[in-house]
């Protein structure tokens, strides 16, 4: 038997070993999102967005986010967190200001299911700015950051970068973000 031919049993028993993947299948945090799944049940699964989990049930948004929608979530990953000042996390995550990060966390939210797609046409309708109400009652922009990338400016002038976009749940969909997004006040 040639080598190229022991190369392509070794090469086909491999592919067999390895698990399919939907061809439209998106992994977040090293974990396989499902389509058919909530917004809670996928953002549990991920290991980039463990302080985004924990905020959300600090602020009792889950039964929320585990609702009907459909909603657009602009989900901050762990070092978005992180990249806050020093000890800004922990005092949201306090009982006591449990209205303050639910007026955040509902600021990275908009009613509807938003793509990608519908992103950059609502920015080229709107001639290089789109526009968001957020859930919290705020105002984002998106713009176009290069050929491909959507950035998003929060009331504060903050902004933060679509990394992985259209993770499509049954009540919304999810595009992972760089940084956390604030309201003003």
């Amino acid at each position: 038997m040639s080598k190229l031919m022991k190369g392509l049993i070794v090469a086909g028993t491999l592919a067999l070993a390895l698990p399919a993947l939907a061809k439209d299948t998106i992994i977040v945090g090293g974990e396989e999102m499902y389509p058919t799944k909530t917004i809670v049940e996928n953002a549990v699964k991920s290991a980039d967005h463990t302080t985004l989990v924990a905020a959300v049930k600090a602020a009792g948004l889950v039964d929320t986010l585990n609702g009907k929608g459909p909603f657009t979530v602009f989900a901050p990953v762990n070092a978005a967190f992180a990249a806050l000042p020093a000890g800004t996390v922990d005092t949201l995550l306090k009982p006591e200001n449990k209205a303050k990060l639910s007026g955040v966390l509902t600021y990275h939210v908009v009613a509807g299911s938003i793509t990608l797609a519908d992103l950059k046409s609502s920015i080229r309708k709107g001639h290089g700015t789109a526009e968001l109400t957020t859930v919290a009652g705020g105002k984002l922009k998106a713009m176009m950051n290069g050929p491909n990338n959507i950035l998003l400016v929060d009331e504060t002038g903050g902004s933060s970068n679509i990394t992985i976009s259209d993770v499509m749940q049954s009540n919304g969909v999810i595009h992972a973000v760089d940084h956390v997004l604030l309201p003003k006040g």
